[in-house]
């Protein structure tokens, strides 16, 4: 029988730690509860941090766990079952909102939309299934950013260029939108990426609560908004509708 690989199982117990307690842990509290020297538990972090699998926070020195492994342990709900799963609930949005509805995954450090239900009147509209959003300024790249840690690591990274006098580019009042955004549990866009134009979104999620997309609409800011704020009863509708669908993707309640 072939012998077990002494450093994997103690990396795989490690990542066990870190994902079943506290959310960040010091490096005497890893050791200790694996029975290793500082100096061979600092040795796996130290590789487990270069691949990705674990960040450690600067400020305490504490250890989490890192977007690498979040990403591999959410690769890839198929795109074709978020769709399948949001049809009838994004038609239903359309109609209740009387605007577009988006829906939106991560994808190469922006929003693809595979997903867009015109708004229900006669105006002309463009099919935007597979076009591309940033994701600092819209509705739906705001909630990605905010609940998916792979996201967060990419807005971060790219550059946050501004498309209007509105666009939040800096990164401390970049991160309270996020904050805002998180206590909220949806996104707002009214003017930050298209004049004239208005967006609110909130997040889908799996059957394991872990970020798979976001559903949100878009239209004209006189529509969208009401006395400069957006519409509260178009919030709650496309809250409704992320709920929905999380629900049938196995999420149970929120």
């Amino acid at each position: 029988m072939a012998r077990n690989i002494q450093s994997l199982e103690r990396a795989a117990a490690m990542l066990r730690l870190l994902a079943g307690g506290e959310r960040r842990l010091g490096l005497s509290d890893i050791a200790s509860s694996l029975g290793l020297a500082k100096g061979t538990a600092h040795g796996i972090l130290r590789t487990l941090q270069q691949e990705g699998f674990v960040e450690q926070d600067t400020a305490s020195g504490r250890y989490q766990l890192g977007a690498e492994l979040l990403r591999l342990g959410t690769t890839y709900l198929d795109v074709h079952e978020l769709r399948a799963r949001a049809l009838v609930w994004t038609d239903d949005l359309a109609r209740s909102s009387g605007e577009s509805v988006y829906l939106g995954v991560l994808h190469q450090q922006g929003v693809l939309i595979v997903h867009h239900v015109f708004r229900p009147d006669d105006s002309r509209q463009v099919l935007e299934i597979g076009a591309m959003q940033p994701l600092h300024s819209t509705a739906l790249g705001k909630v990605l950013s905010a609940y998916d840690p792979v996201a967060h690591s990419e807005v971060l990274e790219a550059d946050r260029k501004p498309f209007t006098d509105r666009t939040v580019c800096e990164p401390e009042a970049f991160e309270h939108l996020l904050d805002l955004t998180r206590a909220r549990g949806y996104a707002a866009d009214v003017e930050e990426t298209w004049t004239g134009v208005a967006s609110v979104a909130a997040p889908i999620h799996d059957r394991r609560r872990m970020p798979v997309g976001a559903v949100g609409i878009t239209g004209a800011v006189e529509r969208v908004c009401r006395d400069g704020e957006l519409r509260p009863e178009l919030i709650a509708a496309v809250r409704d509708c992320a709920r929905a669908v999380s629900r049938d993707l196995g999420a149970g309640r929120f």
